[in-house]
């Protein structure tokens, strides 16, 4: 599951360090609260990513592909909207529809497919794991009323699977909820930049696929902008079975309330 770099400015460095003084100095008498670290969640999120994949075995879903061009020679737009069928560990694909450019639907829509396939057969290789990736804790934040924790991650290699930036992962579930990155290596030469957004959204007791969009600038000076629509799943009733937590889960989850947010 597989995709900005996040900068503090000055300002709000000072703004953290004068908040924390001043609730410190009201409340001197009241512990301070515990803060959780980069390998808590790291390895909160690798436990539970593989309960999940543990549990969630097959699902059907569907797709909707657009990706327009606009440079040289022309500008052209292609869509195509492509049943899915997950079994782990492969996944199978078949078009429903298709429509504008046969050249963007054969040469970047359907390659698409085949690239996602041959990703699905080296899961460890492109697992979100310390195997793969060096994270670091920038924020916790709230968004929806939901607390995140956004992470910064670098690929340990270079590959066209792996992906540099930022994730934010749910500080209960411990499921990453969006990307924002750029690919660990450029898929071609012809490409000058790929900046990817990818967002989640919660399907049962699952985080799934719910709306991928990347921006391309190719050398010769255009842009394709790919946005990619996930819909209409189907899971096994077995699936959506409550997470059973092991005592490391549940003392993470406890302790939850406790942490002070960063911003």
């Amino acid at each position: 599951m597989a995709f900005a770099c996040h900068r503090l400015t000055l300002l709000s460095v000072c703004i953290v360090i004068w908040f924390g003084v001043t609730e410190r100095s009201a409340h001197a008498d009241q512990p301070l609260a515990p803060a959780i670290t980069v390998d808590e969640v790291v390895y909160q999120l690798v436990e539970r990513n593989q309960d999940r994949a543990s549990r969630l075995r097959s699902y059907t879903s569907q797709r909707h592909y657009h990706v327009e061009y606009k440079g040289f020679p022309h500008s052209a737009d292609a869509n195509m909207d492509v049943e899915t069928t997950y079994s782990a560990p492969a996944k199978s694909f078949r078009v429903i529809s298709e429509s504008g450019s046969h050249v963007l639907v054969n040469h970047v829509l359907k390659k698409l497919l085949k690239a996602e396939q041959d990703a699905a057969a080296e899961q460890r290789r492109n697992a979100l794991t310390p195997e793969n990736y060096n994270f670091a804790l920038l924020e916790t934040t709230t968004e929806d009323d939901r607390t995140l924790f956004v992470l910064q991650v670098t690929p340990k290699a270079a590959s066209k699977f792996l992906y540099r930036g930022k994730i934010w992962v749910d500080a209960k579930d411990y499921a990453v909820v969006r990307v924002e990155a750029e690919p660990a290596e450029s898929p071609s030469f012809w490409i000058r930049n790929t900046q990817i957004r990818h967002l989640y959204t919660k399907v049962g007791a699952f985080w799934l696929p719910k709306q991928n969009t990347t921006v391309t600038k190719v050398r010769l000076g255009g842009t394709a902008t790919l946005t990619i629509d996930f819909e209409k799943y189907a899971l096994p009733a077995a699936a959506n079975q409550s997470l059973e937590l092991t005592p490391e889960m549940k003392r993470a989850t406890a302790d939850l309330d406790k942490l002070p947010p960063t911003r």
